[in-house]
């Protein structure tokens, strides 16, 4: 479905138009752009903006099926840019992406959204109220996008370094490390940091060649990039890295939770282990003095003494007391 549709001259809105087709021709008339958002349109309600603005099938294709890596790519008419904007909800640490594609022309936009994540009317408002950005063109719009996905990647970073710091603390906690769900909280955890590096770490060649800094991206690679814009690409770029640096920092550090709590998970069997051997050989003491003079043979003297059951007895519980206090200054017990 079509979410908004405006044109946009010398930065200011200048309303909607009531048909597409003539959408076009009146934002190149009056010197300005056409910014048109859809929301998980389908292929008939697509079909329309593509014929008007003669976006490449290729890319069409990739916009109404998703499930697409962060990428640019360039058309003969066209940019076309995926983003993947992410939410992340505390209650249930869950990072969710949405994706976000745009074709920029030479005065045109066109967004399509999938997910709930990042709603595009925040960024069209925020740039409505600039407009000195808005005044360079379809640039912008694609500026304002990223960089409103890319200041949420920080917001992310931020709300999953709290929650793994309660992990960790939960995990060195001496009655918590032990807990039945911990090993599994901590890997769902790793697999969120995973779902969370797909969306930010493919975005980083992109953004290097809308700033003309990569490789790929010097001179006049990338088309209808204004170039004043790529200063502002440069800086999404750089926050885009400082997420890297966060989301692999997060990845180490679970890493590192989660191998130190299965190692104090096995020196806690192996305490265990060390309680149950010293109990069975403090039970094997007794039992093996019952069995030897439970055997009844006519030739064991021990048996006619008078005082042959209080010291069998007796010798059991020194037995035990020696084993007792041995174990217990090796920390066995």
């Amino acid at each position: 479905m079509i979410v908004d549709c405006a044109i946009y001259r010398h930065g200011q809105r200048t309303g909607g138009p009531e048909d597409l087709s003539d959408a076009l021709a009146e934002a190149r008339a009056a010197g300005g752009f056409v910014w048109i958002g859809l929301y998980e349109p389908s292929e008939r309600e697509f079909g329309l903006v593509t014929q008007e603005f003669g976006l490449h099938p290729l890319a069409v294709e990739d916009a109404l099926k998703a499930h697409q890596r962060p990428k640019l790519e360039v058309y003969e008419d066209s940019l076309f840019v995926v983003l993947k904007p992410v939410a992340y909800e505390p209650e249930s640490d869950t990072v969710s992406a949405g994706e976000i594609m745009v074709f920029v022309g030479d005065c045109f936009v066109v967004t399509v959204r999938h997910g709930e994540a990042s709603p595009l009317a925040a960024v069209r408002h925020r740039l409505e109220e600039e407009p000195e950005m808005l005044h360079k063109g379809p640039t912008s719009v694609l500026y304002a996008i990223a960089d409103a996905i890319v200041d949420r990647y920080l917001e992310v970073a931020t709300e999953l370094q709290t929650d793994l710091e309660e992990v960790e603390a939960e995990v060195f906690r001496p009655e918590g490390g032990g807990a039945r769900n911990t090993a599994s909280r901590i890997y769902g955890f790793k697999r969120q940091i995973v779902e969370f590096r797909r969306a930010t770490g493919p975005l980083t060649v992109p953004l290097n060649r809308l700033a003309g800094t990569g490789p790929l991206g010097s001179g006049s690679g990338v088309p209808f990039v204004h170039e004043d814009a790529r200063p502002f690409f440069r800086d999404v770029g750089d926050h885009l890295a400082r997420v890297n640096e966060s989301v692999e920092g997060l990845d180490r550090l679970v890493s590192d939770v989660l191998s130190a709590h299965l190692a104090q998970t096995s020196v806690r069997q192996n305490d265990d282990m060390r309680k149950i051997s010293a109990w069975a050989a403090m039970a094997a003491v007794p039992t093996m003095i019952a069995g030897i003079y439970g055997m009844n043979f006519d030739h064991m003297p021990e048996l006619h003494w008078l005082w042959s059951y209080p010291v069998v007895i007796l010798v059991m519980a020194l037995l035990e007391v020696l084993l007792y206090r041995l174990f217990k200054r090796r920390e066995w017990l």
